[in-house]
This record gives C-alpha cells, sequence and structure tokens, in this order.
C-alpha cells in the first residue's frame, strides 16, 4: 500500500500517500488476473504542481498479490492519476463501488466510466507498462440521458451501488428515494454510443413485478398463506459467477437479512446465508462455490433482534427491513465481519473469529480470480473518528484508520472462473419505463390466515392493511409447535405494527412509511436449541432515527438462546 499521509499533511513519496481517514482505504475490486486486484483508495498530501500532484483524492490503483513490484518499484499502481476526462465522470466514485475489470482484460470499471488503454487495435491491460495516462481515457456512462450518479437539489439519484455482471455486458444497480424510503432495483445493458463517445445503459429492467407470482407471500385455496422463494432482490449486490442470476438481500428468517441468488429469466430465488442477522456487502467466488459474505452475525449487535432461528419472516413483510438495517451501524463503528459461505448449504465460518472488534470490514470483499483467497478493507471504529466508546488508536502503518487484508485459503485449489453464460435482456421484472414510476405490488389483505409449517405445525396469522389497501399497518402471528425444518420448533406469538410515538419523532395520528415500529414479542424455542423472544409490557419500539443509524427505542426487546440472554444496545449506541 502507498504509504499514509504523515501527520504534518505533507506527502513527499513519489507515488502518493494514502489518507490516514476513516474509509481512506476503500473498496477492493476484482481483477481477471489473480495475480493483482483493484482497490479504491483517497489519496492526501500531494504538493500542488509537479509530477507528484496527480497523487490526489479518490483514485483507482491496481495492487499485486503475488509480493512482487510494478517497474515503478512499488506493489502498486495508479491507473487513474492523471488522466484526462470529462466533467460527467464522478471521481467521488472511484472509491467506492468496486473497480471490475472487464472479461476483455483491457477495460476497467471505474467510478460512472469505462476505462480504457491504447487505441483502437492496440489496447493495453492496466498492468501493462505501456498503458499510461496520457493514453488512458475514461468513457462515461449514462442512464436517462444523464451521467450514471447525478443528483438535483432534492437529493434524487440517478443510480446507485452499481455492480457488473462477469459477463461485463450487464449492470444492476438501484434507485432510493430517501424521503419516501424506497428503493428500487435495476438491471441493464451497457451499450457504446459511438457518435457521442459515451456508454449508456439500455434495455433496462425493473427488477420488481407486482404480479402475485413474483411475491414472497401469496395466498392460496382455502385462505392459506404460503411464502414463496421468489423476487428477493431487495438492494441489488451483484451477481453470480455464472452471470445468470442477481446477488440481494431480503428475510429469509425474521427480523434477518440474508443474501439471496435471483434467477434474472425466471425470479426463483435461492438463500446463499442462513440467518446472517444482516449482510449486504457480499461476493461470490469465479468458481462459484463460495460466498464471502460480510455478515453482523457474531458481532452480538442484533442478536437481541435476529437471533433466534426459525422464525418464519411474516412480520418483515409489514417492510420492518429499513429499522433492522438501521442497528447494523453505530455511526463509524460498523459491525460487519467476512464470512466464507458454502453456496449450495449455507454452511460457513468467520474468517477473523477472535480479532479486534474494533476493526470491522468495509463494502465489498473481492476474491483472487483463480478462488484461493480474498481481499477486504476494514476500518478502526475509532482513533480520527471517535464513537462512543473508546478503543485504541492504530497501529497500522502512519496511524492509518483503514487497512487492507487479505485471507488465503490452502486447502482451496485454483480453479478457473466459470464462463459466464449468454443472458438475455428480457428479465422476470418489468421493462423501464421512464414516464411510468414503478408499482409496488399490493400486500395480502387484510384478514386472517392459516401458514402451515412446511415439518410440523402451524400459525395464524392476521393481517390489517389501511382503507385503500395498500400499505400493511400490522401482522400478528400465533404459532403453534410451528417448524419448517423439522429441528426448530416455535411456539407463543408475535406482532408488529406501525404506530405513533411523538417521543421517537413519528408523525402523531399517521402510518406512513416513516412511521415507529413496535413489536410484541412472546415467542418460545424448542428443539435444537431453546430460548425465548420476548418484549417488554409496552412492546419494543423504534423511531425514524434508526433508519440514519441512530438506535433510539423505546421499551425493551430480549432474545434467550441456550441460556445466552442478548439484550439490545443503549439509546444512542
Amino acid at each position: 500500500m502507498p504509504p499514509t499521509v504523515p501527520q504534518d499533511g505533507v506527502c513527499t513519496h513519489p507515488t502518493g500517500c494514502v489518507s490516514a481517514d476513516w474509509g481512506g482505504i476503500g473498496t477492493p475490486g476484482f481483477s481477471w488476473d489473480p495475480h493483482y486486484v483493484l482497490l479504491g483508495l483517497s489519496y492526501a498530501g500531494a504538493s500542488d504542481s509537479g509530477p507528484a500532484s496527480v497523487y490526489s483524492g479518490p483514485q483507482v490503483l491496481v495492487v499485486r498479490t503475488d509480493g512482487t513490484t510494478f517497474p515503478n518499484g512499488e506493489a502498486w499502481k495508479c491507473i487513474t492519476c492523471g488522466v484526462s476526462f470529462g466533467s460527467d465522470i464522478a471521481t467521488s466514485q472511484f472509491v467506492y463501488p468496486p473497480a471490475n475489470e472487464l472479461p476483455d482484460r483491457k477495460s476497467v470499471l471505474v467510478g460512472n466510466g469505462i476505462l480504457e488503454c491504447g487505441t483502437e487495435g492496440a489496447e493495453y491491460a492496466v498492468t501493462d507498462p505501456r498503458c499510461t495516462p496520457a493514453n488512458t481515457r475514461i468513457t462515461p456512462i449514462y442512464w436517462n440521458d444523464k451521467p450514471l450518479f447525478a443528483t438535483n437539489d432534492d437529493g434524487d439519484n440517478n443510480g446507485r451501488e452499481w455492480r457488473l455482471s462477469p459477463d461485463g455486458v450487464h449492470m444492476v444497480f438501484n434507485v432510493v428515494d430517501f424521503k419516501a424510503l424506497t428503493e428500487i432495483p435495476y438491471v441493464g445493458r451497457l451499450t457504446y454510443d459511438k457518435q457521442n463517445r459515451r456508454y449508456h445503459l439500455t434495455n433496462v429492467s425493473v427488477l420488481q413485478n407486482p404480479s402475485s407470482a413474483y411475491q414472497p407471500l401469496v395466498v392460496t385455496s382455502g385462505n392459506q398463506l404460503r411464502f414463496s422463494q421468489v423476487g428477493m432482490v431487495g438492494e441489488p449486490r451483484g451477481f453470480t459467477s455464472d452471470g445468470r442470476a442477481t446477488l440481494g438481500i431480503q428475510s429469509l428468517n425474521s427480523d434477518s437479512m440474508d443474501a439471496w441468488a435471483t434467477d434474472l429469466a425466471t425470479g426463483v430465488s435461492r438463500p446463499l446465508t442462513r440467518q446472517a442477522h444482516y449482510t449486504d456487502p457480499m461476493s461470490m467466488s469465479p468458481d462459484g462455490k463460495s460466498l464471502l459474505a460480510e455478515e453482523v452475525n457474531g458481532s452480538g449487535r442484533l442478536d437481541f433482534l435476529s437471533g433466534m432461528p426459525g422464525i418464519p419472516p411474516i412480520t418483515a413483510q409489514l417492510s420492518t427491513a429499513p429499522y433492522v438495517s438501521g442497528i447494523r451501524n453505530n455511526g463509524n463503528r460498523r459491525f460487519f465481519s467476512p464470512w466464507l459461505v458454502d453456496a449450495e448449504t449455507g454452511r460457513g465460518f468467520q474468517l477473523n473469529a477472535g480479532s479486534d472488534p474494533s476493526w470491522n470490514a468495509a463494502a465489498d470483499p473481492v476474491w483472487l480470480a483463480d478462488s484461493t483467497a480474498v481481499v477486504y478493507a476494514e476500518n478502526l471504529a475509532c482513533g480520527a473518528n471517535p464513537t462512543p466508546h473508546r478503543c485504541a488508536d492504530s497501529t497500522e502503518p502512519g496511524g492509518r484508520n483503514s487497512r487492507l487484508l487479505i485471507a488465503r485459503f490452502p486447502d482451496l485449489k485454483p480453479s478457473a472462473p466459470v464462463s459466464p453464460a449468454p443472458v438475455s435482456d428480457q428479465t422476470w421484472g418489468l421493462p423501464y419505463d421512464p414516464d411510468t414510476t414503478p408499482q409496488p405490488a399490493k400486500p395480502v389483505p387484510t384478514g386472517t390466515y392459516a401458514l402451515p409449517g412446511r415439518a410440523q405445525g402451524s400459525a395464524t396469522v392476521q393481517i390489517a392493511n389501511n382503507s385503500a389497501g395498500t400499505r400493511t399497518l400490522s401482522i400478528a402471528v400465533d404459532y403453534r409447535d410451528y417448524s419448517d425444518d423439522g429441528t426448530h420448533i416455535i411456539n407463543g406469538s408475535e406482532k408488529v405494527e406501525r404506530v405513533s410515538d411523538p417521543t421517537l419523532g413519528c408523525t402523531p395520528g399517521t402510518a406512513t412509511a416513516l412511521a415507529c415500529v413496535t413489536w410484541t414479542e412472546d415467542l418460545t424455542l424448542s428443539g435444537r436449541h431453546t430460548g425465548a423472544k420476548r418484549t417488554g409490557p409496552d412492546g419494543f419500539t423504534l423511531g425514524p432515527s434508526t433508519l440514519s443509524q441512530n438506535f433510539q427505542a423505546v421499551g425493551t426487546l430480549t432474545t434467550t438462546i441456550d441460556g445466552t440472554a442478548y439484550t439490545q444496545p443503549a439509546n444512542g449506541n
């Protein structure tokens, strides 16, 4: 890594200094050559003039993973420093989302553009010494006739969190309305516009479909409910190794956000993790056998809410996901740890169990192309960016508050990446129409339903919607020896409802997207594990501030598993 900028803020290293700040070392990205990874970072301390002045601000590096160096004598080479490009390239996006080399090995997704070296017929890989700033260009990506990531005064965005498919052709991304708390996922094709010298996202699909065939909770005959594993995209996080499916996050167990793969053609989803508590940074190995998921599981942060296995995600259909998501962070304190997960069984283990909990994984991890190692960044939750708890200052070089790690798996033999499959632009979603706002599906109608356990028992579900039938206001479930897997048996009752609570900033008398949400839990667990999930007499209520990662609650919620009780964090933590 480049050296850390000195405390006096003046960098004298000829190839630049990395910022010491939290997040100064950003997100690693994928290279098709296992000897390299890409890396977004923030340079600091460069002089205003001279050759080293280009090592300033957000940039993208290619970093060697085999201990050798580039001709400059360093293990890294900046591929965006000194490169000329237009104002439609958002340099802030060089650090994140992750850079990604295209399958031609001569083009790289950097920020909201495609970087290429050389001239037509004489292109060079970014690792080639002949690839220099003088012969490098970055071509912007447009959608809706605006650069990807365009924003306006209202905070509306033109795409975020984009990820490139292994086919080098398709991209997933999402658009968020932060006021209404809606997140719409999309997938489109990269098409080059030679006349205007830019790429466009074309043949875009909305990865939502209001048809009942693509809803997770459906009504069958006899007023029975069935949980259907379809359309589980939520926030798109990338692609499977063959490019046939998107990676996304949705609830598999109640109050736990897990990783899913959703087939682009059929919309059928399969879970990849099992009770991650929360995950969204993830990367599938190029050979398709493993997932590296950064999970909150193991940190103790969400056990009070997400720790009981075997509860189906029925109350999650009230849209509790934003509230669960908001608890996963405490300002700069991120509770992610890297987990290696078998892509077929969901079994996995934490790579760094027992490590310093003050260092938290940062989005996103990346695999080496031969599937033998993963690279991920970590940030220190204190130091230059103090949080309510105190921990030791950084002992990293120069006292920097970010670092890059590689975890190798000696038992995994080098393997070739899966060959990406040809993927149609037609998906299970709906064709994007710029003149039409994507409409969410209507919730399950108000009523009382039966939910049979797949292994044994049953549950009675009561759903209450608003008068227009467009928003669910409460879901109550009563379990009787309920089990989907035959090993975790649930009894008791739970309820989640939208409420008003002026002390938590909810608007009195309304039940909007920014309402407070109250959990009322009285559940017991038997079978492989024993436990209970219970709220206090007034339930457990979260307010809108939780959505911005400021935990504020009224009441208590405690989950006990095999004799160990897990309680909520203190307000403000």
